[in-house]
């Protein structure tokens, strides 16, 4: 029988940081993944022209160079083999009329740019994010803390007692604004507000839900701090640095892996079983990224899960589904206004309305009519991604429905079970590349390669991208700090002594900074 100190199930990005802090201060530790490959969302192939290197599904690294975890395990993930590539124009919005703004990586620039498209909204841009400074402690303790501590409820007695109850019942409301509120308080430009109202979609939740507008502050905040990086070479490179920094520290990793169940002795977790029929025994914790779902309805036996949990795992809710859409292209992308050549990230959306709307079709089951694009340009920052003088496109659309009720816009005939099939998946992406050429008037000719992943693509590629959603779940407010992944659970705690869960599913939610993984590691 073999034996560990600590086995992880799943490898994302939240096990990789989980087992190299664990496997780098000397513990035995074992890594499980079920697909041929670690990395959960993180994968880099030649999906569509041989040459052409895409992020097939996540791409962008800002808050991971910004985590913790980066922090301690940068000089080893670089030894192994990890660069970064950025640029000095994160990310920007073009609207339908081609009006467009472009955030940069300077305050003092985005003060100006602002200020030229309505005089006051850069001074009021600048106030906002100082406003957010003086509560970087409390903010960083919400996104990156164990909720449930005493060292977590230190910090919010430490504010209560040195700056009083008025402003900690002020922060707490300034916390939970919504996206639209702080722009209409903020903002005269519409394409200002356009920029910085795409955002908060990126952390699972649209302009009008509550925490939208802190979640669209601290994005802002973090793109001017850290850029939008991506791995040189594909963002697969960071997964080999990972892979190869946990075994030079004598952990072990095996891949087609499948776990089929938690062995549990005396309320506590003992070991795992894989669906080959071997077994491995942890003695110290077993660590599982999975969803709450394939948990508790999956890996526990039911005489493990108290009836609070299975009823909380039956009600718990996944959130919008995601299409990916790679083209492989003769010649860099040429943007009507050339300087959108060289940005990171470009939303292309009619403005805060376009994106509430979207989101309110998506959650009525309908293709949108007019869906915020997410248009990514890695081979701008990074040229080995793609042979001499070509280019490609990485683009991603997060309102949709997992299951389809119709098309808003009435044009594509959607199956009467509401499944995703090939022809609605290349039909709606039809419909966004046109959009695309809009504003790049060469693109259609340019297209030497196109993949396009669905829905029910992407939960194919992985077990828990659920429907399509790449977040581990609803981000509202129920789902989400305290409450996630269940209310009846403590941090990363589970009803099995020994048995923790990290992943999307759990705090601080989902996005590649590796935090549930860093904070159970070092609970441990």
């Amino acid at each position: 029988m073999n034996s560990y100190d600590h086995i992880i199930v799943g490898a994302g990005i939240n096990s990789l940081v989980c087992a190299s802090l664990m496997a780098k201060r000397g513990d035995k530790v074992l890594l499980l993944e079920r697909n041929d490959r670690l990395g959960g969302c993180i994968r880099t192939e030649e999906i569509t022209v041989p040459g052409f290197a895409h992020d097939v599904l996540s791409s962008w690294h800002p808050l991971f160079v910004t985590s913790p975890a980066y922090a301690e395990l940068q000089d080893e993930l670089e030894k192994f083999g990890l660069e970064y590539c950025n640029t000095d124009s994160p990310t920007a919005v073009v609207l339908p009329d081609k009006q467009h703004y472009i955030l940069k990586m300077s305050r003092d620039e985005n003060v100006k740019r602002m200020n030229r498209l309505a005089v006051g909204d850069g001074d009021r841009y600048r106030q906002a994010m100082e406003e957010l400074e003086k509560s970087l402690d409390l903010t960083f303790t919400l996104l990156g803390s164990e909720l449930l501590t005493w060292s977590t409820l230190k910090v919010f007695l430490s504010t209560l007692i040195k700056r009083g109850p008025l402003y900690l019942s002020s922060y707490i409301a300034y916390s939970l604004e919504t996206c639209r509120s702080w722009l209409g308080s903020t903002f005269e430009s519409n394409v200002t507000s356009a920029c910085l109202a795409s955002w908060p979609a990126h952390t699972g939740i649209g302009p009008d839900a509550p925490t939208s507008g802190q979640m669209a502050r601290v994005i802002a905040f973090t793109l001017e701090l850290a850029g939008c990086p991506v791995v040189k070479g594909g963002s697969y490179k960071l997964v080999e640095a990972f892979e190869k920094l946990i075994k030079s520290h004598g952990g072990e990793i095996f891949i087609n892996a499948d776990v089929e169940r938690v062995i549990s002795e005396g309320g506590k977790a003992r070991g795992v079983v894989t669906t080959d029929g071997q077994e491995y025994r942890a003695n110290s914790s077993i660590i599982c990224s999975v969803t709450p779902k394939q948990l508790y309805e999956r890996l526990l036996e039911p005489d493990d899960v108290p009836t609070p949990v299975k009823k909380q795992t039956r009600a718990f809710r996944h959130g919008h589904a995601d299409m990916q859409i790679h083209l492989a292209l003769k010649a860099p992308p040429q943007w009507d206004n050339p300087e959108l050549n060289k940005v990171a990230i470009i939303h292309l959306t009619p403005g805060l309305d376009g994106i509430s709307r979207a989101m309110n079709e998506a959650d009525r089951g309908l293709l949108p009519d007019t869906a915020t694009i997410v248009v990514g340009q890695p081979a701008s920052l990074d040229l080995s991604r793609v042979p001499e003088g070509k280019g490609l496109l990485w683009i991603q659309l997060q309102e949709l429905p997992r299951h389809i009720k119709g098309d808003a816009a009435g044009e594509i005939a959607v199956p009467a079970d509401g499944r995703w099939t090939e022809e609605v998946r290349e039909a709606y992406a039809d419909r966004i590349i046109d959009r695309i050429a809009e504003h790049i008037p060469d693109l259609k000719q340019n297209i030497i390669g196109r993949t396009v992943l669905s829905p029910a693509d992407l939960e194919a590629i992985n077990i828990n991208l659920v429907g399509g959603d790449p977040y581990g779940g609803e981000c509202s407010l129920d789902q989400y700090f305290l409450w996630r992944p269940l209310r009846a659970l403590k941090n990363h705690q589970t009803p099995l002594k020994n048995l923790y869960h990290i992943g999307a599913s759990t705090h601080p939610g989902p996005g590649l900074g590796g935090g549930s993984g860093y904070l159970v590691a070092k609970n441990l």
